[in-house]
């Protein structure tokens, strides 16, 4: 018999996954947690259980698979586990042109950010509404609103996220599924490869948030039953800059190295 539910989360061998977490089981759920990382999974769930006497299944796989949704809920379904919260994390991140970039990674993103979120969404938001009650965290960017060059597929997969989470909340809300779509700036983790002296100074100014203090906040507002957040009052007037700039002068910016 299922006694507690569990919260799903994807990408929680490090950074914001494992803040994620440690905010989750501080509010006494026990945790499904997921990672390509095997060693790094494993040992982070025996951390969680230790700090916080939850129950915690930490799993290694390969979420950039085609199938990998199907087969953690069917994981699921034979060992009982009742997922009241999926919080979709997992991805990557280039800085790179495109076509510059290896089909390997291309397909991997395109998983990782539409395919392995979405057929999650599916399968638990299905199981979700059957009993009225459950919450969805998806985590997108900023980028889901900024084309510029070298972030191709991530902005658009971010892109995604953001106009699939609306439609969903918008759908499940009065099925007692809550919907909500988390659209950060740049995160003090090592996803993007940021110099240490760019990450002080951007956690000085606030345009760079700590990934514990971004999960709480997340958490939070997934709760409260919104839709969207995006932490931080600089993202908002980074958008509305990026917003004026005509292609034209994005092309010169291209042409003339400044970014």
């Amino acid at each position: 018999m299922i006694e507690k539910p569990y919260a799903l989360i994807t990408g929680a061998s490090s950074g914001i996954g494992y803040q994620y977490a440690r905010v989750m089981a501080d509010r006494r759920y026990n945790l499904l947690i997921v990672s390509n990382e095997a060693e790094a999974i494993v040992e982070k769930g025996e951390i969680l259980k230790r700090d916080f006497g939850v129950e915690v299944v930490a799993l290694m796989r390969d979420l950039g698979q085609q199938d990998s949704a199907r087969e953690l809920h069917e994981y699921c379904i034979m060992n009982q586990i009742e997922v009241e919260v999926l919080i979709n994390n997992a991805g990557v991140y280039h800085d790179r042109d495109f076509i510059n970039d290896t089909e390997k990674f291309n397909m991997l993103i395109l998983n990782l950010h539409v395919t392995t979120p979405a057929m999650l969404t599916y399968y638990f938001g299905t199981d979700m509404a059957a009993r009225h009650k459950g919450y969805i965290l998806n985590m997108s960017s900023i980028t889901s609103d900024i084309a510029v060059q070298r972030l191709a597929t991530y902005g658009a997969t971010k892109a995604f996220l953001k106009n699939f989470s609306r439609s969903t909340h918008i759908e499940l809300y009065h099925q007692g599924v809550y919907v909500t779509c988390v659209r950060p700036g740049a995160v003090a983790t090592t996803l993007y490869n940021l110099k240490p002296s760019a990450v002080k100074a951007g956690l000085i100014v606030g345009y760079i948030i700590k990934p514990e203090k971004l999960a709480k906040k997340a958490v939070r507002a997934m709760f409260h039953k919104r839709a969207r957040i995006t932490p931080g009052f600089l993202n908002h007037v980074l958008l509305l800059l990026i917003a004026l700039l005509p292609t034209c002068v994005l092309r010169l910016v291209r042409r003339w190295h400044i970014f």
